[in-house]
């Protein structure tokens, strides 16, 4: 795909799709895309998908145009999936990416085969957002789609410093800066603000974690029990893996979270000697070499076991 303005030729409709307990990259792709539609193609009838994002999103630019659940019998002539690396993990809007006329994906996880009629996947960029800002007219992108777009790279990196980071990430920011965007606000309260629960249960996990494999490996856990005593979500668990990994001579962090009865979420977190994309693929998830997930079914104990056999296979021997 060479701009996103070739797909949207003879297009009077377009739902704009994210996955399923959207983070920071797939928020700001879809709303970066959605803005960006909204002002370059207003004869075009644009629609935005996602599972309700976390509050420190909510300053990016018509947050409350979120829609949170599908019209039933809705088709549209074009959908697009933002940061969506596997059809069951397409959100709220599943049933328009059954019906839609046309699909198109971008993505960047390694672990995607190809969603879409049309495919722009590229494993190597660090986000979406950084794949989609390549797809768009530069002269075209907004404060307020800058914005969206700078939020998501800061996320998928780490405000810049995991390895996904290349010299390109670092033109693109600073060309979305350029647009006189408020940096520094949008890091501070999107990526390190917590709210007074979140920082409880993140150091609730911690405290309880366990060091394994002379601790290259570190397994934290939140049971459901544990979500409901404090009055969180899922998405009020972000960056506790990240958390994880940071401990020193852990090569792989592993956090667990209960979703319901004998049904986990895993997300796990590698410094470099695991494939982690690997292991979860194993189980049915999938993602980045060195950042993955998936689900598991059975007891937490199944889901650590399974999971220590995979990563032991990876891990050198001393």
């Amino acid at each position: 795909m060479e701009k996103i303005a070739n797909e949207l030729a003879e297009v009077n409709t377009v739902a704009i799709a994210g996955h399923v307990r959207p983070d920071g990259d797939c928020v700001g792709s879809c709303m970066g895309l959605y803005l960006y539609l909204k002002e370059n193609y207003p004869e075009i009838a644009t629609d935005v998908y996602l599972e309700l994002p976390g509050e420190q999103f909510s300053f990016l630019s018509c947050f409350e145009e979120i829609k949170t659940a599908y019209e039933p019998g809705k088709v549209y002539d074009l959908l697009i999936t933002l940061d969506v690396s596997d059809k069951n993990r397409i959100g709220v809007a599943l049933e328009g990416y059954e019906t839609a006329k046309k699909r198109v994906c971008i993505d960047h996880h390694i672990s995607n085969r190809g969603l879409g009629d049309v495919n722009e996947i590229r494993p190597n960029a660090s986000s979406t957002c950084e794949v989609l800002y390549t797809l768009l007219e530069e002269e075209k992108v907004s404060k307020v789609v800058a914005e969206a777009l700078y939020t998501g790279m800061v996320h998928d990196t780490g405000v810049f410093q995991y390895s996904c980071t290349s010299p390109e990430t670092m033109r693109i920011a600073a060309k979305l800066m350029e647009k006189d965007i408020p940096f520094t606000k949008i890091v501070e309260e999107s990526f390190y603000e917590k709210t007074y629960v979140q920082n409880q249960i993140l150091g609730r996990c911690l405290m309880e974690s366990i060091l394994i494999m002379d601790g290259k490996c570190v397994i934290g856990v939140v049971k459901k029990k544990m979500m409901d005593f404090y009055h969180v979500e899922p998405k009020d668990l972000d960056g506790i893996v990240q958390q994880l990994r940071v401990i020193k001579g852990v090569e792989v962090a592993i956090f667990i979270y209960e979703v319901k009865p004998q049904e986990f979420k895993v997300s796990l977190r590698s410094k470099g000697k695991v494939n982690v994309n690997e292991v979860a693929s194993y189980f049915g998830g999938g993602g980045h070499v060195l950042a993955a997930g998936c689900t598991f079914h059975g007891s937490v104990y199944d889901v650590m076991n399974n999971l220590l056999e995979i990563i032991e296979k990876q891990l050198p021997k001393e």
